[in-house]
């Protein structure tokens, strides 16, 4: 039997590479014939993992992490038709079964069948079904024919690998948060957060034809990131308000749409930078959003925080100014991006060099051995989507 290794969460704050089970086709004591063992190409970490491993979810020690996975199919179950062994293959992190009510509608980030506790699973994810994550060596996929984005050709594909592997969360989650928005040709839209998530999403207006996109956020460095592909960028630690500074860049303070990329560990602005203030940019992208614009919420909110500020917080229920979001007749859209949604069209402008995501989030691969150091620069604000080599096969 082959070996594994895998990235688990020990504590808060630390992370260690284990040796773990080889996956095998099976869902606990059933067969999994629909499913198939990928050779991990590329896996990345995402900040939502982070929130897992600051201790801010109720996440148990020994999770094996990682839900954005791209590998090489080295077996198939029996019932697989439409894959074969040595296909390089695209995971999003959304797992479904691709029967139910809602896979059939193609919300894909709520399906029925593969979470007990709730709609919607991931891989290594608490709360998200079970899953074994991906940041390891080896993995297995259920319903793969279903649930698995086939690259057409293995050179060409490993040619832009740090590219495609953005395909299993952060590209179509930046995107669709974009959509979701609005954004359109000649729309302005302010974007909250420049880590990788809020890098992709602007990078996903431009592709979209936005005419201006205003990146905020607290770093310096990722603010420097979102310049370099054309961003105009808020430091939030300045003590102007976000409208006056969003006035100072299009002559008016306010946009036509907003993207939330932050989520539920928000900081307050200006002054306030120091102070966890989870309503923060909600309130905010309310405020600076025009009469009948849209927000796309693709941050994580979560229904159990135990670092939360508050007993609200810890249960997720934030001080929002719904009232004025009613009043100014926006329009929320939150929630997992349905992935499967778009990524083989990402995939397409990715191929057809429409996109250059990877320069966009600033991809740096490093070994899995690397990946509590990956962890750690992360966490300090890094302007750097990580991804895990296992095999070395991206370098190589």
């Amino acid at each position: 039997m082959a070996s594994n290794r895998g990235v688990a969460y020990i504590a808060p704050g630390k992370v260690e590479v284990q040796s773990i089970d080889y996956p095998k086709l099976a869902i606990g004591s059933r067969r999994c014939d629909h499913g198939v063992i990928l050779k991990i190409v590329s896996t990345n970490i995402c900040g939502s993992d982070q929130h897992m491993v600051r201790g801010r979810t109720t996440a148990p020690a020994g999770l094996i992490l990682g839900h954005e996975i791209t590998g090489q199919v080295v077996e198939c179950g029996r019932d697989v038709e439409f894959l074969s062994v040595g296909d390089i293959v695209s995971v999003p992190f959304n797992i479904a079964c691709g029967r139910c009510r809602n896979c059939k509608a193609g919300q894909t980030g709520i399906c029925l069948n593969v979470n007990p506790a709730r709609p919607g699973a991931a891989y290594g994810y608490v709360d998200m079904g079970g899953w074994v994550g991906g940041q390891a060596e080896y993995v297995m996929v259920p319903y793969a024919d279903w649930n698995l984005l086939k690259f057409p050709d293995k050179d060409q594909a490993m040619a832009k690998i740090k590219d495609l592997t953005l395909l299993s969360d952060i590209f179509p989650t930046g995107f669709h948060g974009a959509v979701t928005a609005g954004v359109g040709p000649g729309t302005i839209v302010y974007i909250a957060g420049a880590g990788p998530v809020g890098l992709a999403s602007a990078a996903s207006c431009h592709l979209l034809g936005a005419a201006c996109v205003i990146v905020g956020d607290m770093i310096p460095e990722r603010l420097a990131q979102a310049r370099s592909f054309g961003c105009e960028t808020i430091d939030l630690r300045q003590p102007a308000s976000l409208a006056d500074q969003i006035a100072a860049i299009v002559g008016v303070p306010e946009v036509d749409c907003a993207v939330d990329c932050v989520g539920f560990e928000a900081r307050g602005h200006g002054a306030d930078t120091v102070v966890e203030r989870p309503a923060t940019v909600l309130n905010a992208l309310m405020e600076v959003t025009r009469a009948g614009g849209a927000l796309g919420i693709p941050g994580l909110y979560v229904t159990g925080d135990p670092g939360g500020v508050d007993d609200n917080a810890k249960i997720g229920m934030l001080g929002i100014r719904i009232g004025l979001g009613w009043a100014k007749s926006h329009s929320f859209h939150t929630g997992q991006c349905p992935v499967m949604k778009y990524h083989r069209q990402l995939m397409q402008a990715i191929l057809y060099e429409k996109i250059h995501i990877a320069k966009a989030v600033n991809v740096q691969t490093i070994s899995l051995d690397d990946a509590p150091k990956g962890y750690s620069d992360f966490d300090k604000g890094a302007a750097t989507k990580f991804v895990i080599d296992p095999h070395g096969m991206v370098a190589a």
